[in-house]
């Protein structure tokens, strides 16, 4: 799975730097934020109202991004803030568009449990800190990859789906983490702390290399419920002994026998 997500990194990340040049805000000088749009290349450090993404676009490498109001990812829009160290701080919540790709998180590999981090491929010694205060919605995405970011709301992602590996790992999440009607080369849902229920539903893992590849859910702190119904072709607690979800209310389903 690293292999696959470093590759996916590789290529947005060269892309990003290739369109640097290219990016469109609609930003200018004054005395309050306003809103940014960014149809390629990187955005910049800033305080902004708003930003929009609506082509393939990074994050410059140390940027210090403040956004007040909402970040959204349009239909077929990459936003890549997982190739490059940053700040990010949204006030208010993040959407990602049909077949978009959302891409946050990135860090040394020993931050996340069992050496499961996934390094900046700009700057592998370096790691991202992203914070969102409201909630995470993906609606028909092509690709979500959430790691290490503190959520105070809800991550909901419905539908979609594509031939890269899907990953939301050590995270914070204050809500319901709820996964739904997802069909992608391979899910894994690790390492998370999440202060309200986890329901995965309906997801399919695809990956044609690997038949028996199975939707992970790895040792996550999960403070109500977790409910796993119609993962298929089925589902992992991993693969090293003793090693188990932590439920505070019921397991539910498929996921019975992983606390």
């Amino acid at each position: 799975m690293r292999t696959g997500l470093k590759a996916l990194a590789i290529s947005i990340g060269a892309a990003a730097l290739a369109l640097s040049g290219t990016g469109v805000a609609s930003a200018k000088a004054s005395t309050s934020p306003v809103a940014y749009t960014c149809s390629g290349g990187n955005i910049p450090s800033g305080t902004y109202a708003s930003i929009r993404v609506t082509g393939m676009c990074g994050v410059a490498t140390d940027a210090v991004i403040n956004v007040v109001g909402n970040l959204s990812v349009a239909a077929g829009a990459v936003f890549d803030a997982q190739s490059a160290p940053s700040t990010i701080t949204v006030g208010r919540n993040v959407t990602a568009g049909s077949g978009s790709l959302l891409g946050m998180g990135c860090q040394p590999m020993n931050t996340i449990g069992r050496f499961a981090g996934v390094p900046c491929t700009l700057k592998p010694s370096g790691h991202t800190t992203i914070t969102v205060n409201g909630n995470v919605t993906a609606t028909s995405a092509n690709t979500v990859l959430i790691r290490k970011v503190t959520i105070k709301g809800n991550v909901t992602l419905v539908g979609g789906g594509g031939d890269i590996p899907w990953s939301i790992k050590g995270n914070t999440i204050g809500g319901n983490l709820t996964i739904a009607g997802v069909t992608a080369d391979w899910l894994g849902v690790q390492f998370n702390k999440i202060d309200g229920d986890a329901t995965l539903l309906n997801i399919t893992a695809t990956d044609p290399g690997d038949p028996g590849r199975t939707v992970a859910v790895v040792v996550n702190n999960v403070r109500r419920n977790l409910v796993c119904i119609g993962l298929a072709p089925g589902v992992s607690g991993g693969f090293i002994p003793g090693e188990v979800n932590v439920v505070g209310g019921h397991a539910i389903g498929q996921c019975a026998a992983l606390v």
